[in-house]
């Protein structure tokens, strides 16, 4: 939406916007940490919650409620992560489920476990969770899953409806009549496994997609990619539909979070600085090795990460110099 436009009414724009969203929680950082951040200024404190609300470095060791709570702090999140662990995948490292969710909770440290799964369960189509998997792989699964969560959720109710018979978008009463042929439930056993290994009818499943995001109010894959992904089958099951939106380039687009995944371990500036580093170590005459990596990798956290928001409640060690380029620049 174009912030400028005119015909847009006042409401309309604030509520897309989430501009309230940020005033409120701003306005509660501050009243809660008053003595910590007024020696600041209130002008410069909300002019550095915004800046980094703009440059999404607010979401970093924030809770999970607030980092799911706008499309643009998903995005965020999401990108915060990719920067902070891209070397993973430029190692070549597998790691699994569990290893996933605690390099996440490094992030936010009540990152749910659950999110971490239906991540997982995307790549490893639901196999063994307990497998390993490239950073690629669960990055962009991962990304799917948490921005496109509730979407997700419906589509996973639809799909079961779907395998076990049930009409979608109906509510089924129970009556005496169908109590009568229970029994014949567990007959039938054999047959919904065999019908859950080879999915649903994607013309089915489409067209139900398509009928939920007529009425559905958050956020949604864009239906010409998801239209697309289950064209391409006959049967589709639900993790198989959701590993090709995962690998959609235009669903990533769509998110901007990410770059393409030929790029996705490349970053100039953060090579730079990594070199710039190696350099200074290996060329320090006298200098103790061990001492002078602990004060390389701080200043790689402190130039590479996404910094610390000025709101957050806890004093990170790698900030107890108070330095930060957003800080130095606005002293100037």
């Amino acid at each position: 939406m174009n912030r400028f436009n005119v015909a847009v009414p006042v409401d309309e724009y604030l509520s897309d916007s989430n501009v309230l969203f940020y005033l409120s929680d701003a306005v509660t950082q501050l009243l809660e940490h008053k003595e910590e951040y007024t020696q600041f200024g209130v002008v410069r404190y909300f002019a550095e919650y915004f800046s980094s609300v703009k440059n999404s470095n607010h979401v970093l060791f924030r809770e999970y409620n607030y980092i799911k709570a706008t499309p643009h702090n998903r995005a965020s999140f999401i990108r915060v992560f990719w920067r902070c662990y891209r070397q993973i995948g430029k190692s070549g490292d597998l790691l699994s489920m569990h290893e996933y969710r605690s390099l996440l909770q490094l992030l936010c440290p009540d990152f749910p476990a659950e999110m971490v799964q239906s991540a997982a369960r995307i790549v490893l189509m639901d196999d063994a969770i307990d497998c390993l998997m490239s950073f690629s792989d669960f990055l962009y699964a991962f990304q799917l899953q948490f921005y496109y969560q509730e979407f997700l959720d419906s589509v996973l109710v639809i799909y079961q409806d779907l395998l076990s018979g049930k009409s979608p978008n109906t509510v089924i009463v129970p009556t005496s009549a169908s109590i009568e042929q229970l029994p014949s439930v567990a007959a039938e056993e054999n047959e919904k496994e065999e019908q859950q290994q080879d999915g649903v009818e994607s013309s089915t499943l489409a067209q139900c997609v398509d009928d939920l995001c007529d009425r559905f109010k958050l956020s949604h894959p864009p239906r010409s990619c998801m239209r697309e992904a289950l064209e391409q089958v006959d049967k589709v099951s639900y993790y198989s539909f959701l590993m090709s939106m995962a690998k959609h380039e235009t669903i990533n687009q769509t998110i901007g979070a990410l770059p393409s995944k030929a790029e996705l371990l490349i970053d100039p500036e953060m090579d730079q600085e990594l070199d710039k580093l190696i350099a200074q170590i290996s060329v320090s005459p006298g200098s103790n090795s061990s001492g002078s990596a602990v004060g390389a990798l701080k200043e790689v956290q402190r130039k590479a990460s996404p910094r610390r928001n000025i709101h957050h409640r806890r004093r990170m060690e790698v900030e107890s110099d108070g330095s930060t380029e957003e800080t130095d620049s606005s002293e100037n």
